[in-house]
């Protein structure tokens, strides 16, 4: 049977008991506690492994005798149980993974160790060999983090004891120490040595819990090993080599292969030599059981030994230690190769290969048209070719030979002709290779002012164009006249000055005449049309001003109509049978409004006296509810809007406070309204908090731990634990109240704490009991 156990990754508030997770695995090797420790030698492959197997259903359980834990088939282990599965716990257990490497669904043994020092695993390992040393090693972890219990976590401690078969001799044992939990807890490698005794094949493996009882000492084991332990076995010829490579040609040789143990774990060596020609197949040589081994060598071969530390263990691959293999190989003397005139070849013993030296002569450096011919009879270059003659060229040209083509390369052109005037005429030299150019322009004619000469080559003659200036347009107090020097027309003569005028005049321009004419009257003084009229001419603005100012008193009033409602609006004044004229046109004393505005209405009466109303109009504010949230045990409403708003939760009795304190849980209606208008906006609210503390005494105040309201919730359940873990009281989709009791006893003063799942949302904490 093989068992594998993985720790399970739920939370878990507290326990009351010790909780002892223990789990064994392969890792690297770690810090090691008292007695404990491994091989120094040669290890040899395991005899024994114990995973605790795959899968993920939980066990099977332990065979009868193999641990004083009672096996539970679930992920909640109680004091002096255990189980063996893949899962994570519920109790804040931290397992990174099963240690078995490569395992799909490894399962650890894991233990809730009992308050006692105990027993909690036992197991016999047949098959083993007397008279020989061996390494049992063992994977643990410590699963409660280093924040569980509050910090304060008793630490795992265990110890391990190896007993023979009978039970009665201790053969090792040692103690891991203690071992604290922590944020990130890792697989540990803790090991014993001991050697069987002669007639030996049997030992029992023993786990003890040394922890104290209380929160913490939780662990998981997994990868229990057995392996045996032996020597390092070097292996040297006479000259103190580890391997031979001869040649050949140097066969046979005699040497002498010594076996040299390091003496750190046998104290007696027997000895079986074993040869090889591939390094993979081994048998014995013969009666070769010395710890030398004379050999002389022919041929390519391995050779090891096989070393126990006792006779009777030399056939058994599971009792032994191999030393490491002496490799001789023989390379096979080559034929003397073929040579060419300039090589030869020296037999080279060291490498088992022939040395060829010597190089061909250097191929001679010859002109392009030679070439180059090795003779192997005569080990020379012979050279044969002649340059090719020179061709005749022109007197524009030049002649190079190519050493890359190996041909004469003529380069150059005629000098080309050159670009010409249509009076020149162009003629080749060959007697200075050169173009030589005769002929002379026309002359350029006189021209005026505004003419230009230009030479046309089509014609080869010379082309006039221009004409003179126009004469410019003038004005009536201009005169132009012609400048042959700057060749252009001369205006001179000036405007008349413009006349000063008043604001109300425009002075314009006279073409015909070529004066100025002055139009314009100035403004006629308006009416007075009030009695507090008084204009004066500005010159500035050149126009007439109402320098006047009305009379009386300015009054301002704010007013507010309810939706759907008007408003009536007074002229109230002191004045003696006034007149009324409103914003509206309207001229009554009184005027009725339903929409939200600024009005305004004058009061006057014939004697010059006035007074001035305004009226600032707005509409109430609808409320309309945006959040309702709860603070503990306050209920807070927040609108969408703003106003003069008041809040209630019965429709009965309002407060201006959006606030509403120390409001027991329930569903609630929410009410809101302007405070002088009847516009009222509700909602149903769930108003849920968790209570800090109760005092059951039975005076009417918090008497009881009650959510109220959780009812409403569509699914719900409320778990409530003590310090150690136990649960005293469980409900689902019901209302919760608990009045401090536990099988209808008091429950002392203290903290307790909640697991509380509403709608799938989890809330977690503790509240106080106090008496």
């Amino acid at each position: 049977m093989t068992l594998k156990l993985h720790l399970f990754k739920t939370r878990r508030v507290q326990k009351n008991t010790a909780l002892f997770l223990f789990v064994f695995c392969f890792f690297s090797v770690l810090k090691l506690q008292a007695q404990l420790g491994f091989c120094s030698g040669n290890s040899g492959d395991p005899i024994f492994t114990e995973t605790f197997g795959t899968g993920t259903n939980f066990g099977p359980s332990l065979p009868t005798g193999n641990t004083e834990y009672t096996f539970v088939s679930n992920s909640g282990p109680q004091d002096g149980q255990y189980t063996i599965a893949n899962n994570t716990f519920s109790y804040g257990w931290s397992l990174p993974n099963d240690h078995t490497p490569n395992d799909s669904n490894g399962k650890c043994f894991i233990v809730n160790a009992d308050f006692s020092q105990g027993e909690f695993y036992r197991r016999t390992v047949n098959g083993l060999c007397e008279t020989t040393t061996y390494e049992f090693s063992s994977w643990l972890i410590n699963i409660l983090p280093s924040s569980g219990c509050g910090g304060s976590g008793i630490p795992v401690n265990v110890s391990f004891e190896i007993w023979d078969g009978t039970n009665t001799n201790l053969l090792a044992s040692g103690d891991t120490g203690n071992i604290p939990g922590t944020s990130t807890p890792i697989w540990k490698k803790y090991g014993l040595v001991f050697q069987t005794s002669t007639g030996q094949s049997s030992v029992i493996l023993k786990m003890i819990n040394n922890g104290q009882g209380g929160c913490g000492n939780d662990l998981a084991i997994d990868d229990i090993e057995f392996k045996s332990c032996g020597d390092l076995i070097s292996v040297s010829d006479s000259s103190g080599n580890n391997n031979s490579t001869l040649c050949s040609s140097q066969t046979p040789i005699q040497t002498t292969l010594t076996a040299n143990p390091d003496f750190s774990v046998y104290k007696s060596h027997f000895y079986q030599w074993q040869e090889s020609l591939d390094g993979l197949v081994w048998t014995d040589i013969g009666s070769e059981t010395n710890q030398s081994l004379p050999i002389s060598i022919t041929t390519s071969k391995y050779y090891r030994s096989k070393v126990a530390e006792v006779a009777v263990n030399l056939n058994n691959i599971q009792c032994i230690a191999l030393s490491d293999v002496y490799r001789i190989i023989v390379n096979q003397a080559p034929s003397l190769p073929l040579l060419e005139c300039w090589q030869t070849a020296t037999f080279n013993v060291a490498t088992c290969s022939w040395d060829i030296t010597g190089t061909q002569p250097v191929e001679p450096t010859t002109p392009c048209w030679e070439t180059a011919t090795f003779n192997n009879t005569t080990c020379a270059w012979e050279i044969a070719g002649s340059q090719p003659i020179q061709p005749s060229i022109s007197c524009w040209e030049s002649v190079t030979f190519n050493t890359t083509t190996c041909v004469w390369d003529v380069t150059g052109t005629q000098p080309v002709q050159p670009n010409t005037e249509c009076w020149e005429t162009p003629t080749f030299n060959t007697a200075t290779c050169l173009w030589e150019v005769t002929g002379t322009q026309p002359v350029e004619p006189n021209t005026e002012c505004w003419e230009t000469a230009t030479f046309n080559n089509n014609t080869c003659s010379w082309d006039v164009t221009g004409t003179q200036p126009v004469q410019p347009n003038t004005e009536c107090w201009e005169t132009p006249a012609f400048n042959t020097a700057t060749c252009l027309w001369d205006v001179t003569g000036s405007q008349p000055i413009q006349p000063n005028t008043e604001c109300w005049e425009t002075a314009t321009f006279n073409t015909s005449t070529c004066s100025w004419n002055v139009t314009g009257m100035r403004p006629v003084q308006p009416t007075a049309t009030n009695c507090w009229d008084d204009y004066q001419f500005n010159i500035n603005s050149c126009a007439w001003e109402n320098l006047g100012t009305q009379p009386g008193t300015v009054y301002t009033e704010n007013l507010v109509f309810c939706n759907g409602a008007s408003l009536t609006l007074h002229a109230n004044t002191s004045l003696t049978n006034p007149m009324y004229l409103w914003s509206t046109g309207e001229t009554t004393e009184f005027i009725i409004v339903n929409t939200p505005n600024v009005y305004s209405v004058e009061m006057t009466t014939p004697t010059c006296f006035f007074e001035t109303r305004i009226f600032n109009v707005t509409q109430a504010a609808i409320p309309s509810i945006d959040t309702v949230t709860s603070d503990g045990r306050n209920i807070i409403v927040t609108t969408s809007n703003t106003g003069d708003f008041l809040y209630s939760l019965d429709g009965n009795i309002y407060q201006s406070s959006n606030t509403f304190m120390n409001i027991n849980g329930g569903l609630y209606t929410i009410y809101v309204k302007e405070r002088n208008c009847p516009d009222t906006d509700t909602l149903t609210y769930l108003h849920f908090y968790i209570p800090k503390f109760f005092t059951p005494n039975n005076d009417g105040e918090n008497d009881t731990f009650n959510l109220k309201g959780i009812e409403f919730y569509g699914e719900s359940q409320v778990s409530v634990f003590d310090r150690y873990g136990k649960l005293l009281k469980n409900s689902r989709n019901s209302s919760f109240e608990w009045n401090g009791t536990f099988n209808n006893q008091l429950l002392p003063t203290g903290d307790y704490w909640y697991v509380i799942i509403i709608d799938n949302q989890k809330f977690t904490g503790h509240f106080t009991l106090k008496r």
